[in-house]
């Protein structure tokens, strides 16, 4: 069996150790004769599987009590609606639209209330993140929302939007776990699990306990109040089962690695590896304003889309999948996840340096 380089923004490359270990408890989970797939999530052992994860995730992070971890269903894009039907008290929220996650966020959110655009990056297709230092924030908002690391266009927050007291919630799906975080500057910290953390059907909601109660907007279901997961641990109904048992394997990866200090350290290598080629060559360069860039998510083009086109087909055949760029960027990108080894990303730019030399 030979393993490709896998660049997918997401579903995206997992580390082999946990899949190795997934795959020899597939038939045997733990000694229960059974696959995780198969047992009830009423039982003993999965009890025992999502109270590790939390705890786990816990220690990572530095979650203080005060704060609940739910595992839902439903995605982050789930999320979009999720959030003011909890936290939309005024009928008011402030969102920064920095790529199409946060404003896709922001049209659900006009169904429930006011939202209000205080800043967005949208004049230069997002490539970077506008000054949050001093935004106009609303007297009546609810929470300012941010996506902090954009996928698709390659930028990040490296500082967070000064909210002036108002609650900040933060979509971290491409970024969760890349690095510390202080989860206390946060009143909502949520992400989709299937780029950097597990298998797909699986979202993490970190929220302050104090913001789950009852008083939600009127019809608003059941399943999409965070009062009914919190108050059930997560287990009100049939919760992903498989996906947050692969979610505690790689906690407890991370944890061998050294923690999120550790990961941040890694990704940076990477990371520099892959920038500081793409600001030397002469055929490929990066689309985001430097200081913005993502440790993540890494979009490239050449000018050329033939030979973009032709870049990718050649790599697909090197072993380097899923780097076509999404179609609102084109050219590449290359999604660098926790999982993914700085051998890949070496392999990736001397192939890159090959390609360079043999076409320019």
């Amino acid at each position: 069996m030979s393993r490709v380089y896998n660049f997918s923004a997401g579903p995206a490359v997992l580390p082999e150790e946990v899949l190795r270990e997934a795959a020899e408890e597939m038939l045997d989970y733990n000694g229960t004769g059974m696959s995780v797939m198969e047992m009830s999530h009423r039982s003993k052992a999965f009890q025992e599987i999502i109270d590790t994860a939390e705890a786990d995730l816990r220690d990572l992070m530095g979650i203080p009590e005060d704060y609940a971890v739910l595992f839902l269903q439903g995605g982050a894009s789930q999320q979009f609606a999720m959030i003011p039907m909890n936290l939309m008290k005024n009928k008011s929220a402030d969102y920064i639209v920095t790529g199409q996650w946060a404003k896709k966020a922001s049209e659900e959110a006009k169904k429930y209330g006011k939202v209000n655009i205080v800043a967005s990056s949208a004049d230069k297709t997002f490539s970077y993140i506008p000054d949050v230092s001093d935004l106009p924030i609303s007297e009546d908002a609810d929470y300012v929302y941010i996506c902090e690391n954009n996928t698709i266009y390659g930028t990040k927050y490296h500082e967070l939007p000064n909210t002036k007291g108002k609650l900040l919630v933060a979509d971290v799906s491409s970024c969760f776990l890349s690095e510390p975080v202080d989860v206390t500057k946060y009143g909502v910290i949520y992400g989709g699990v299937q780029k950097n953390i597990g298998p797909a059907g699986t979202v993490i909601v970190i929220i302050r306990k104090d913001l789950i109660t009852d008083d939600v907007l009127p019809l608003t279901p059941t399943m999409l109040k965070y009062k009914t997961h919190a108050d059930a641990g997560s287990l009100y109904n049939t919760p992903p089962a498989y996906g947050i048992y692969i979610c505690g394997k790689v906690f407890r990866w991370l944890k061998k690695q050294g923690g999120l200090e550790a990961m941040k350290a890694h990704n940076e290598k990477k990371a520099k590896l892959l920038y500081d080629y793409l600001d030397e060559s002469k055929m490929f360069r990066g689309t985001v304003e430097p200081k913005d860039r993502s440790l993540m998510n890494v979009p490239f083009v050449t000018g050329d889309d033939e030979l973009d086109a032709k870049f990718v087909k050649e790599a697909k055949a090197a072993g380097f999948e899923n780097l076509k760029g999404h179609r609102s960027v084109g050219g590449m990108r290359a999604s660098i996840y926790n999982a993914m080894p700085i051998q890949g990303v070496e392999a990736l730019v001397a192939f890159m340096k090959k390609f360079e030399e043999e076409n320019l």
